[in-house]
């Protein structure tokens, strides 16, 4: 293998920057020249690719975002736009690729192996932590202080004015944000995706913090609830439990946002390194992630099909110190 590429796509996640930049490095270390693919999968079809040295990659490790840009690809979800994929990838001679992002990007690159033989590795960059085979995916922790920050400031105007607060974060299909920050932040509350959402339940809960004297109260709701988000769960409780003056906060994209934490640093560095290393030794269709602070690979069809379960001792911690 002489030539490789590496691009992000989906979603963008903090740590991606320094992912990329342990991708470049560790391929030129390795002998090998390094492409960028800017947008993703539709970078990759319009042809956008750039060469990358090391000066490339300098100063960035710091740098929320991707320097590579990202996209959702549309036209890669079609075997015109595939072909068009790889017929730019053969042009520049590239034999393999370093895809950062999230289940989407996986199942694309694995119909794109089947079609044309072209080796991906993948790196999990999604804030959700949703991802199977790997402890934790590449933005998460950025993503959990970020909100965590927010949260704590919330708190504060909750308690100077006696209010609820449903604080809704990130997490369409996966509870980890909410969970995580629901702890750290003291809610009294957390709502997710992977547990039936209970009325009667929650208002029992803020009743009881009520009847022991509490002045204010915060529910964190991850986005994905079956209930429909941070609204009208606030609706629903407000019916029935008014008490406090309730008010809703939508944290949104600045959790996706912002520099990278140093375990995001870090993390983006292993698996860029781990990736590369992995595609010179002949892998394909893995996710490179950590397990027990370990390297590990894993199938993307394992990774995307699998996911991440709620620790549920968490979800009993929760319900213990919101009394």
């Amino acid at each position: 293998m002489k030539k490789i590429a590496v691009m992000t796509s989906g979603g963008d996640s903090p740590g991606m920057n320094a992912c990329v930049r342990a991708v470049v490095r560790t391929g030129i270390y390795h002998g090998l020249e390094v492409f960028g693919i800017m947008r993703g999968y539709e970078g990759m079809i319009d042809g956008e690719f750039k060469k990358m040295e090391s000066v490339d990659v300098s100063n960035i490790i710091q740098r929320g975002g991707t320097v590579l840009k990202t996209a959702r690809s549309e036209g890669f979800m079609t075997s015109e736009g595939r072909t068009k994929a790889f017929e730019n990838l053969k042009k520049n001679e590239i034999e393999g690729f370093v895809a950062i992002g999230g289940d989407g990007t996986f199942r694309g690159a694995t119909v794109f192996e089947k079609e044309f033989g072209i080796s991906c590795v993948g790196v999990p960059g999604t804030i959700d932590n949703d991802l199977f085979g790997t402890d934790y995916t590449l933005g998460f922790d950025t993503a959990i202080n970020t909100a965590i920050d927010a949260i704590d400031k919330i708190r504060d105007t909750a308690i100077s004015h006696n209010r609820l607060f449903f604080v809704e974060v990130m997490g369409r299909d996966a509870g980890f944000i909410a969970l995580s920050t629901g702890i750290a932040g003291g809610a009294e509350a957390i709502v997710i995706p992977e547990t039936e959402t209970d009325i009667e339940n929650l208002i029992v809960i803020l009743q009881k913090g009520w009847a022991h004297k509490k002045t204010s109260a915060i529910v964190i709701v991850a986005e994905g609830d079956e209930r429909g988000g941070a609204f009208e769960i606030a609706k629903l409780v407000k019916e029935k439990f008014n008490h406090y003056d309730t008010r809703v906060s939508v944290l949104g994209h600045i959790q996706r946002g912002g520099n990278p934490t140093v375990r995001d640093r870090i993390l983006g560095s292993r698996l860029g390194m781990a990736a590369v290393e992995a595609l010179i030794d002949g892998k394909k269709n893995v996710m490179a992630g950590l397990v027990n602070d370990e390297l590990a690979f894993t199938p993307f069809a394992n990774a995307t099909k699998h996911h991440m379960e709620i620790n549920k001792q968490m979800l009993q911690l929760v319900e213990i110190l919101a009394l």
